[in-house]
């Protein structure tokens, strides 16, 4: 299991990795995109969904006066997952392997693949489809939650962790790794993994930084991942 201070080591390539030219427009596009597809919708939406809300919530006297805000506020909690699963779709699925690649050749070049392209991508596909829905469901049932004292400290983390680390964990070793070696790493790894996606929806919760978030967190898996993978198959005694 990774050190917490190799892990911290870590971070800091992954932000590194970041901030290089090469990976800017691979970090860039995706939240752009996702940020712009989604905010048309909400022009045509977010009216008819407030008002369809607020005509549907309990008779009240207090929600006379506050159901029209809260209403605003439940629009933008579901509009806010949906940005953020479509963005970790496109940095996952389409980004995150042109992103991989640059790393993998110059960080970990002793790292042989054990898997091929094709079945990374459309695994990548299925299994961030699969979390995203699963994020989104969740996110939607347990959204009255938001309101009781606490639950908008705890639950969007909640949720954006395990989203995290369960799509970016298969995404940086799909290429790599077998899939014997995956399983293991991930269940000898758990901690680390989910605390990288932890600080990944942290990092999503901070104003302008926020748009890279889901890319950082994406490298940060890379690293994660790759480092942890030579070790294995060091530990193992497996030419890289």
């Amino acid at each position: 299991m990774m050190e917490l201070a190799s892990f911290f080591r870590t971070v800091l390539r992954a932000a590194r990795d970041l901030l290089r030219p090469e990976m800017l427009w691979h970090a860039l596009w995706p939240p752009v995109l996702a940020f712009l597809v989604w905010s048309v919708i909400a022009w045509f939406a977010w009216q008819p969904l407030a008002a369809w809300i607020v005509a549907n919530l309990p008779d009240w006297q207090w929600l006379v006066w506050l159901g029209p805000w809260l209403a605003h506020v439940a629009v933008f909690f579901v509009f806010a997952p949906l940005i953020y699963f479509t963005t970790l779709l496109l940095v996952a699925v389409f980004a995150l392997p042109r992103m991989m690649a640059i790393v993998a050749r110059r960080d970990y070049p002793d790292v042989s693949r054990h898997g091929s392209s094709a079945a990374a991508f459309w695994g990548s596909l299925a299994n961030t489809v699969i979390a995203g829905l699963i994020f989104v469901a969740g996110w939607l049932v347990t959204l009255p939650l938001l309101f009781i004292p606490g639950g908008l400290v705890v639950l969007p983390f909640f949720w954006s962790a395990w989203l995290n680390q369960r799509a970016f964990r298969f995404d940086a070793l799909a290429e790599h790794a077998s899939p014997q070696e995956r399983r293991e790493l991930i269940r000898r790894e758990r901690p680390a993994l989910y605390l990288a996606g932890l600080l990944g929806a942290l990092v999503a919760a901070v104003p302008l930084v926020n748009l890279l978030a889901l890319p950082f967190t994406a490298l940060l898996f890379v690293h994660l991942c790759l480092t942890a993978l030579r070790a294995l198959r060091q530990e193992k005694g497996i030419v890289l």
